[in-house]
Parts: C-alpha cells; sequence; structure tokens
C-alpha cells in the first residue's frame, strides 16, 4: 500500500503539492487525475523517492521508498518511456536493469512475452515508435515482478489495441492483489480501467473516492425526451416540463435535455399536454464532464479565442463556387540588401560551338 500524509514540495517560491493525503490500496486499480501543472509527476517522484518532500512523508508498506530492502523487487514504474540507452537492444536493456536489482536473465524473455515485443527483441530501442517505447517501459516495470506498480500515462502512443490490452494488464495485475497507480489524461480509458480515483488540482486533494461516487457527486443525471419534429408540440412539452420545476436544454438534433424530474412523472406531463413521445430514457454524465466540473476552478493553462480571427478579409461570393480568391497587392522591395534585383549573367562571348552527328552525340 501507498500512503502519504500531508505531503508538500516547495521549490523556491513555489508550491508543487500541498499538505497531500491519501492511500492507494492492494488489490484495485487506482487512477491518478488533475490538469496539466497540478502536481501528479512531482507526487510520483517523491513516491519513488526521486525528489525529497519538503515537509510531510509517503511509504510503501510503511516504509519510505529508499529505504525498501531491493526496492526494484518489491516496486515498478514507467515515469518516462524514453529514459532507454538508444543503443541498447530491447532485451540487453532489460539485462542490465536485471543484473542491476539481482533478477534473473531468464524473467527479461517472460517479460518481453507479455508486453508482445519478442519479435524485436534484438533491435535498437533508438529505432522502436512510441508505442513500442511504452511497451519496453512497461517490461521494465514488471521486470521484479512487484508487489507495487506506478505507471505514468501508459498507453500514450499506443494503438486501439495496445490500450485494450494495458486496461486488462491493470485489471489483472490488481486482481493479484497488487497495489496499482496509474496517471492518464484519458477520462474514457480511466473509466473503464480504474476502480477508484485520487484527484489533485494546484497540487491539493480534490477527491479520494470511487469511479461511481466520483461521477454521482460531481454531476447531474438528466433524462433525454426525444418527441415528434414539431415545433408547436416541443415547446408545449418544454412549458409544462418547466412549469413542474424541471430545467430543460434543447439538444442540437432536437431532443429535449431533461433534468430536475423522475422519468414518470416527465411521461405523464407529456400524457397530460398530448404529446407524443418518441424517447423517454435516463442518462448519467460520464467521467470525463464530472472530471471538467471538479477541475474547472484548478485548471492553469486555458485557450483564448483564434488571434487569427478577423484578419481575413470574406471573399466576394461567386456563382456555383466557395468564393473569389482574396486578391493580395504585389509584394514591395524591402529596404535592405535582399531585396535588390540579382543580377543577371553576361551573355557568352564564346563562339557557337558546330552541332555534332547525332550518332555523337549519343
Amino acid at each position: 500500500m501507498i500512503e502519504a500524509v500531508g505531503l508538500t514540495k516547495t521549490y523556491g517560491s513555489k508550491t508543487a503539492v500541498y499538505n497531500l493525503s491519501f492511500q492507494v490500496r492492494p488489490g484495485v486499480v487506482t487512477g491518478f487525475l488533475g490538469p496539466n501543472g497540478s502536481g501528479k509527476s512531482t507526487t510520483m517522484r517523491m513516491i519513488l523517492g526521486l525528489d525529497s518532500p519538503t515537509s510531510g512523508q509517503v511509504t510503501i508498506g510503511g516504509q519510505p521508498y529508499r529505504k525498501l530492502p531491493n526496492a526494484p523487487r518489491r516496486v515498478g514504474a514507467l515515469l518516462d518511456a524514453k529514459a532507454v540507452h538508444g543503443g541498447r537492444s530491447a532485451r540487453h536493456h532489460l539485462l542490465s536493469l536485471a543484473q542491476l536489482s539481482g533478477i534473473p536473465a531468464r524473467r527479461v524473455d517472460e517479460v518481453l512475452g507479455v508486453v508482445g515485443l519478442q519479435e524485436v527483441a534484438g533491435k535498437r530501442s533508438k529505432g522502436f515508435s512510441l508505442g513500442m517505447g511504452q511497451r519496453l517501459g512497461i517490461a521494465a516495470a514488471l521486470l521484479g515482478d512487484p508487489e507495487v506498480l506506478l505507471f505514468d500515462e501508459p498507453v500514450n502512443g499506443l494503438d486501439p489495441e495496445g490500450i485494450h490490452w494495458v486496461r486488462h494488464l491493470m485489471r489483472k495485475l490488481a486482481s493479484e492483489g497488487r497495489t496499482v497507480f496509474v496517471s492518464s489524461h484519458l477520462m474514457s480509458e480511466m473509466a473503464l480501467t480504474a476502480d477508484h480515483l485520487i484527484v489533485i488540482g494546484r497540487g491539493q486533494l480534490l477527491a479520494d473516492m470511487s469511479v461511481k461516487d466520483f461521477i454521482a457527486r460531481n454531476s447531474t443525471g438528466f433524462a433525454l425526451v426525444r418527441t415528434p419534429d414539431v415545433d408547436a408540440d416541443r415547446e408545449k412539452l418544454t412549458e409544462a416540463l418547466t412549469g413542474a420545476g424541471a430545467q430543460v436544454q434543447q439538444e442540437q438534433d432536437g431532443a429535449l435535455r431533461v433534468t430536475g424530474l423522475e422519468l414518470p412523472r416527465i411521461s405523464d406531463l407529456a400524457h397530460d399536454t398530448g404529446v407524443r413521445l418518441w424517447e423517454l430514457s435516463p442518462h448519467q454524465a460520464s467521467l470525463e464532464e464530472a472530471y471538467m466540473r471538479l477541475t474547472n476552478g484548478a485548471v492553469d493553462y486555458r485557450s483564448s479565442e483564434d488571434p487569427r480571427q478577423g484578419l481575413q478579409q470574406p471573399s466576394a461570393p461567386v456563382p456555383g463556387g466557395w468564393g473569389a480568391p482574396q486578391a493580395y497587392p504585389p509584394p514591395q522591395p524591402r529596404p535592405d540588401s535582399y531585396a535588390q534585383p540579382i543580377p543577371q549573367p553576361a551573355p557568352s562571348t564564346l563562339p557557337p560551338q558546330p552541332a555534332l552527328p547525332v550518332e555523337d552525340a549519343r
């Protein structure tokens, strides 16, 4: 089990993590979520003893990582898949790690088979794709058959088959009683992989609960109502629903998104107003929607409007076309030496050469 108590890390005047406390329990996949710059990587580095906390502590099985006997055989981690000597083959890279940790050499071929790299084990890693590098990093994490595993963006660069494989690998490792801690920005994948979530923002804990509870607490369920495509019926039903205390929002396809009323009540109101229903179904918000709602105030980097907007003049319409091409003024010479006309070579003064016969010209 991983346990953090009052974990704080500062770099000069910047506080990356502040008073962070949580537990990562064995037997479940725990997702670690947060916006960019929220302190996730710093927290993982402190768990692995790569950074020292300014205050507080984090332990693995009751001990700091640096005090664990033969730590590589008890804790496996993937933090940076590019941290590999490019001149070494996949097998030699893993063999060097195994020798440093006292792991039998036969384990190297076992993990290469687990991650699907046995066919390219002899190739230098500098020629690996991003997805192959991720698989090699996962192999290194599994090398010591550890009881605690940390993965930072493990599906980065993987194709759909690889993402599916990682999902089932994480769940299999947890089912064996291991502690599995996974950081990712892919909400859809976390919803399918994680059982429990730890969410931080600007270095502080925002949530520590199961995925189901997290979605329920940070989102609102709604009913999707679809009627025949008649504006009058839709307006009549909307008026009846809002009059009963519901909040109604019209979707782009014409359906109504209704919150604040149970489905039987919506059905009764539609019947009373004489409006036929084509669809009346309950919907639960996704993990992504719940996450966005919780972390909205903890996002440091937000996009502004496209600065190019308004710089291009609209083109005149052309019958049967998308528009006439914009006419631009001819380029004007710049007042520098590069804008001067290039001198043309003088005509050759050599006498003309006689034409060669066809046979000699070949």
